[in-house]
């Protein structure tokens, strides 16, 4: 029995689900976003509650249970608060900015770094060391974080690079004489 699949996902205040077929739809105040089930599972939308429960007990139909419960319970907190991820830059110089809705980033190469934020996610610099993305997708808002930290990843001796808030980077011992 899928623990997570057992528990219904509570619709909050604002936020309404249709379903129709295996496809069901969240509408929101920051937007609407929808999500397409396998014949695995059955979706039930009851007042406030959407509920997920398997179609038969095969292996299959188990795994996609859980999965299909925490995908919907995503939607739903997607358009109701949305995701948001946060960098932060550390490095001599090491600096970013917002121009309209570019992403400018100076980390030390001998260019610099222009980040065309995709439809849907917003990009903030609320300091020239910090960034912060948000959008209502939540692998959209992960893969564009994942992308601007990719340009420069913390290195382990001196930790200079683009890290996610509150990441731990192991630290190695310089050279010693």
């Amino acid at each position: 029995m899928s623990r997570i699949g057992k528990k219904p996902v509570t619709l909050p205040s604002g936020v309404s689900a249709s379903l129709s077929g295996q496809t069901i739809e969240v509408k929101g105040p920051k937007g609407t976003r929808s999500f397409s089930a396998t014949d695995d599972v059955t979706i039930a939308v009851d007042d406030d509650k959407v509920s997920v429960a398997p179609r038969g007990n095969s292996k299959r139909a188990r795994q996609q249970w859980g999965m299909s419960r925490t995908m919907i319970a995503n939607l739903i907190t997607g358009v109701s608060e949305g995701f948001k991820k946060e960098l932060e830059i550390t490095g001599v110089g090491y600096r970013a900015q917002i121009q309209g809705n570019v992403l400018k980033l100076n980390l030390g190469l001998s260019h610099d770094v222009d980040y065309q934020a995709p439809d849907g996610i917003t990009i903030t610099a609320p300091k020239q060391t910090e960034i912060v993305v948000e959008g209502i997708d939540q692998q959209k808002v992960g893969q564009v974080a994942a992308e601007i930290r990719e340009w420069r990843k913390p290195e382990p001796y001196k930790g200079k690079g683009i890290r996610y808030k509150g990441e731990f980077i192991f630290r190695k011992a310089g050279k010693k004489k």
